[in-house]
């Protein structure tokens, strides 16, 4: 199994593609070992001394790590986690995803508003081994949620300020904000 990795705009995290599908529909966004309950791989992946965020998505998992640690030291134990999670031949994830959002009963705005972001917004986004969330859309303020590497990266704000609020005020003009929430 040839593991490849990628940096991110966030020197706290780094992105693994093992060239298989991760997950098959949606994203897992772990903040803990506590939180990895249904997810062999995430578990496996927090047993590696200084990893502090584990993130799923498609074809590709975020580690983030602690500042106390050096990439050069954990890189290797996390490939290794990797390779072993999938010689083991144990799920990813147990489970349906609860990721994502549905459509629902949403108003035509949110609709368009949720496009915005899957078309032109999350495949960005996943290239830097995170995705943004819709959490809401209240008084003309779209509320998201960071993910993965986008979570706690120095350049967030300025990725939700400058290119995704003057996109979303772009083609719907009652958007007049976009916030991140936890």
């Amino acid at each position: 199994m040839f593991i490849q990795t990628e940096a991110t705009p966030n020197p706290s995290t780094l992105k693994f593609l093992p060239g298989r599908e991760v997950m098959t529909q949606g994203t897992a966004d772990f903040a803990d070992a506590e939180a990895a309950v249904r997810s062999p791989l995430a578990k496996r992946l927090f047993q590696v001394d200084g990893v502090e965020g584990v993130f799923l998505g498609g074809d590709f998992i975020t580690i983030a790590k602690n500042d106390a640690q050096d990439w050069q030291i954990l890189k290797p134990q996390i490939l290794s986690a990797i390779m072993d999670h999938y010689s083991s031949g144990q799920p990813v994830i147990e489970g349906e995803s609860t990721s994502g959002h549905s459509a629902g009963d949403d108003s035509e705005l949110v609709v368009q508003i949720k496009e915005l972001l899957d078309t032109r917004v999350r495949p960005a986004v996943a290239q830097d081994g995170g995705d943004i969330l819709f959490r809401g859309f209240e008084d003309g303020v779209v509320y998201l949620h960071m993910q993965g590497a986008c979570s706690g990266c120095p350049s967030s704000t300025a990725t939700l300020k400058h290119g995704i609020e003057n996109m979303l005020k772009y083609y719907v003009p009652e958007v007049v904000a976009v916030q991140a929430v936890d």
